[in-house]
């Protein structure tokens, strides 16, 4: 049987990065070969098998034709006479479309090697406008590999473009549009992730609410970058520094600013209200592309809220209370954690600001903490009852919130 491991292991290991999941390609066999030899079919639109021992993915080589508009608009042919340079030409980009034998020689039919070597993100044929979901691939990829130097080829560019002005961008469904943005928002440099889709125009098309930002101006007093677009892409890049792979925050850090887009004219480089104002633009963005429930409400509580976490210092211990309560922080202590980054990755996410200390973040995780310790138990063996438990139970966090902060304040001067 003739396999190949192919794409994503076949470049990594050619960075020098590490490889983690394997693809194969098995070219000259047929459905029915591969279960006699013991392989699980898994494929729903196309052959792909399960290897019984390893349970790694082999796939039956294979063409496509372009039936329809969108990612679902092809048929696919896996007879055994397609080759293997006909299944890696129906790839996306040419680091994706090379092979190794099963002695580890390459195979390179479209220049990939060259264009790992070169730094260039390029498409491997015409064809690539075929699939709007590919945009969306070179986007991440610009987001995984920027900080090597990576970007996108010129020739590639003008196919992005021409994507979006035929509307075959249109024709992206939300679940899909999503499920790449998150992986984006995972990766080491998701600000690419964003600036190779406003390039081409596709940012309007898929992001309004973000694309907005770009153009607006804030005070080069707490913004030296001024442009709201721009601290937007800092603070995702910070976001991935601070919490790497995590698109909850990466998401948070997106989202936290859309309500600047909409500040009237008379009161810029102003804000006043931003927090408030993001929300409904913010719950627009998360309905249109169906979010999990979780990035929904962590993202919404991040915008009407980061102001108050930057000024922490300077809430009383019962506001303080309320803000850990917003986000039912005393029984899920990880919202909290990642609201934190968000925020440490708002302040730091401006021009010259990168390395600013946050302890606002660690003064209101340490009187959550202090807070979280205060039980029931006691206030139930005064004869408390009804309503007034919950009233009792707030006024001894407040204190224990108090007496936290205290400490750590003598802690400071000394």
């Amino acid at each position: 049987m003739r396999c190949y491991l192919v794409g994503g292991a076949v470049r990594d290991r050619l960075l020098g990065r590490a490889v983690s999941d394997r693809d194969y390609v098995v070219v000259g066999q047929t459905p029915k070969a591969m279960v006699e030899r013991g392989f699980k079919p898994v494929g729903a639109d196309f052959p792909v098998f399960l290897h019984p021992q390893s349970g790694e993915e082999y796939a039956l080589a294979r063409t496509e034709r372009k039936t329809g508009r969108g990612y679902a608009g092809f048929s696919f042919n896996t007879d055994p006479a397609v080759t293997l340079e006909e299944d890696l030409a129906r790839r996306d980009l040419t680091i994706n479309a090379m092979a190794e034998d099963q002695q580890g020689r390459l195979v390179d039919p479209y220049g990939g090697a060259r264009d790992l070597e070169q730094r260039w993100l390029r498409h491997v044929s015409p064809a690539f406008v075929e699939d709007p979901v590919r945009l969306l691939r070179v986007a991440r990829f610009a987001a995984r590999f920027a900080p090597l130097g990576f970007r996108v080829a010129p020739e590639t560019r003008a196919l992005l473009r021409e994507m979006v002005g035929n509307g075959e961008v249109d024709h992206l469904v939300p679940e899909r549009v999503w499920a790449e943005l998150r992986r984006a928002l995972g990766e080491s440099q998701p600000s690419a992730f964003v600036q190779v889709l406003r390039a081409c125009g596709a940012l309007q098309r898929l992001f309004p609410e973000v694309a907005a930002l770009y153009g607006v101006p804030q005070r080069r007093t707490w913004h030296p970058e001024i442009d709201a677009g721009w601290h937007t892409e800092l603070v995702l890049d910070q976001a991935a520094g601070l919490a790497p792979g995590d698109d909850l925050v990466g998401f948070c850090a997106l989202t936290h600013d859309l309500g600047k887009a909409l500040t009237a004219e008379e009161h810029l480089p102003g804000h006043p209200g931003h927090e408030g104002a993001g929300v409904a633009p913010l719950e627009t963005l998360c309905e249109r592309l169906k979010l999990p429930r979780e990035h929904r409400e962590l993202a919404i509580l991040t915008c009407k809220h980061h102001l108050t976490l930057h000024r922490y210092k300077e809430l009383r211990p019962g506001t303080a209370l309320r803000l850990i309560q917003a986000f039912d922080g005393l029984r899920r202590p990880q919202r909290l954690n990642v609201f934190a980054l968000a925020c440490e990755a708002d302040k730091r996410g401006r021009t010259g600001l990168f390395d600013q200390r946050y302890p606002q973040a660690t003064q209101m995780l340490a009187e959550a903490a202090a807070a979280r310790e205060i039980s029931a138990g006691p206030i139930l063996a005064r004869g408390i009852q009804g309503p007034a438990i919950a009233q009792a139970l707030d006024q001894a966090r407040i204190a224990a919130i108090a007496l936290r902060r205290r400490e750590g304040e003598l802690a400071g001067a000394t």
